[in-house]
């Protein structure tokens, strides 16, 4: 299966100002051509890339005052290597963080899922969290945190992660979150699905269910979106004068009907499915 994927941001920086982006396919992403490049008139800026511990990649520069051009393009050939998980980064994803209080919602989680592990508890949450919750753009804020999700039962696809994880860790499953380019998804934009360790695999969850597993593309995977934000800036003032995200089925395996990787639809989310 062939993916291209593109990412446009124009931004304007008040004066010089650190930025660090995550918008280009992890480190494992098989790609048969990629091109990133940060424009401010007639300069050209070249980033330091750094690559975490889950191969997600970081490009930071130091820009100027001025309107920024920023743009991301690759075509992604095939499956992806998942990697091994070692126990240290297990336990990481145990643990409560700034956005999914496995701890808070521990008592909730306990009560409503009560006996249940493995791919029953997985679908059990699935189903409550895409069930409970309604897709609102433009109302949750970037300070929303699973508590605040699950009491409002209202948010976009970073809350429906959040959610995910935080009952998930109460009961005990690892989970984490993973940023993504999503074919298919509608309205377009960067995608954010969560992902459960369950038998030495991770597994991706999409209670949003706007988009189809099966072909999304790994951009950037943490404990929560603290970790996986697009862009981070740090001494000046950056406005988003425009973003333009897409995401689209290039090539499928012969035999293999397009909508079947590319409708949302299609999904069942019942099955066990990992990001390729």
């Amino acid at each position: 299966m062939q993916r291209s994927v593109l990412a446009e941001l124009d931004l304007d920086l008040t004066s010089t100002t650190d930025l660090i982006f995550q918008i280009s396919a992890a480190q494992n992403v098989q790609t048969s051509s990629e091109n990133l490049t940060f424009r401010q008139g007639e300069r050209i800026y070249t980033p330091t890339e750094i690559v975490d511990q889950s191969g997600s990649r970081l490009h930071r520069l130091t820009a100027e005052a001025g309107a920024l051009e920023v743009r991301y393009d690759a075509i992604v050939e095939g499956q992806s290597s998942n990697g091994h998980t070692s126990d240290l980064e297990a336990i990481t994803y145990l643990r409560p963080s700034r956005y999914c209080q496995s701890d808070e919602v521990f008592t909730q989680a306990r009560r409503q899922f009560k006996g249940l592990t493995g791919h029953d508890l997985i679908a059990a949450v699935t189903s409550f969290v895409s069930t409970s919750t309604t897709y609102t753009p433009g109302l949750s804020l970037g300070t929303d945190s699973a508590v605040t999700t699950l009491m409002t039962g209202q948010g976009v696809c970073r809350d429906y992660a959040h959610v995910v994880i935080a009952l998930l860790r109460a009961m005990d499953m690892p989970a984490r979150y993973t940023a993504c380019f999503a074919p298919g998804l509608r309205p377009m934009d960067f995608h954010a699905v969560a992902e459960a360790y369950h038998d030495g695999a991770w597994y991706v969850i999409d209670a949003t269910r706007l988009a189809n597993r099966r072909s999304l593309v790994r951009i950037a995977t943490g404990r929560d979106a603290a970790d996986c934000a697009f862009l981070s800036y740090y001494g000046g003032n950056v406005r988003l004068a425009r973003m333009n995200v897409d995401a689209w089925v290039t090539d499928v395996p012969e035999g293999q009907p397009a909508e079947e990787l590319v409708d949302p639809a299609v999904d069942d989310h019942e099955s066990l499915v990992q990001l390729v």
